[in-house]
């Protein structure tokens, strides 16, 4: 008997102390609960047969409602309901913002033996975000990442990975992206046009982009999140390494996924930690 939901955010962490009240149809309240600090809200108070509101808050994020419908058991499962940062529904305020990497991730994952995945992240990158102050389509943002810190956790495959085979780092020792335009996908996230150099190959790359909020930071400053993802074909950018190992399985998968985890603060100085 009772509510059970889970509250996360956009990216998947707990929301601790968010707030669940359940009203019925004539809009009086019936319960009240708080989740616990893996986000997770589990209330036995029994509720009666019928249709009821269920709308969360917590601190720093925008309420968000769902219906539910309790059946003769009594018991109402919500599931997962996913709150947004306050502001989350438009970008930062307008101007330049800079790329924290201390804070932010630049991941890529591939296919391996057709059976599983190997993940990678480039340690050294840099970027900057200027948020257009009139039209917001005209934002744009340019990103520099060392090609040479590839780190997959294995010294034999990263030194194979900086090799001509893959992305060859002495003769093309960064790779670049810079944005051509930016497109509404949603109420909180946008397609980023762009041009990705990589392997000494330019090619148009999309990233889907989800915009997490802004917050004070502990130095005074102001901090803006996003969270973006793409999809690449290592032959369009001429990486065409790799090997059968049966039944036409290759070793590496043709795509990579490539995962983006960004803070950028605003202005273009950062903290020292």
């Amino acid at each position: 008997m009772g509510l059970t939901a889970r509250i996360r955010t956009r990216d998947g962490w707990a929301v601790s102390h968010a707030v669940v009240t359940v009203t019925d149809a004539r809009g009086t309240q019936v319960l009240r609960a708080e989740a616990d600090t893996e986000g997770a809200v589990r209330d036995a108070t029994p509720l009666e047969p019928g249709a009821y509101t269920v709308v969360v808050t917590a601190v720093g994020y925008m309420p968000a409602a769902a219906g539910a419908i309790v059946t003769a058991s009594g018991r109402a499962e919500i599931g997962t309901v996913t709150l947004s940062r306050q502001g989350g529904a438009e970008l930062p305020p307008p101007g330049p913002w800079t790329i924290d990497p201390a804070h932010s991730g630049v991941a890529a994952v591939a296919q391996h033996l057709g059976i599983s995945s190997v993940r990678g992240r480039f340690t050294d990158f840099a970027g900057t975000i200027e948020i257009a102050p009139d039209d917001i389509t005209r934002s744009r943002v340019v990103a520099v990442i060392r090609a040479a810190t590839i780190d997959t956790g294995n010294g034999t495959r990263d030194r194979h990975l900086r090799s001509p085979d893959f992305l060859d780092v002495e003769r093309h020792p960064e790779i670049t992206y810079r944005s051509t335009g930016l497109t509404a996908a949603g109420a909180d996230r946008w397609t980023v046009h762009g041009e990705l150099s990589l392997h000494g190959v330019v090619r148009p790359v999309d990233l889907d982009l989800a915009y997490l909020g802004t917050g004070a930071d502990t130095w005074g400053g102001t901090r803006a999140a996003f969270r973006a993802t793409t999809e690449l074909r290592r032959e369009d950018f001429a990486m065409h390494y790799n090997q059968v190992v049966q039944a036409g399985i290759a070793a590496i998968g043709t795509t990579l996924k490539v995962e983006l985890d960004v803070q950028a603060v605003r202005g273009k100085s950062l903290p020292s930690a």
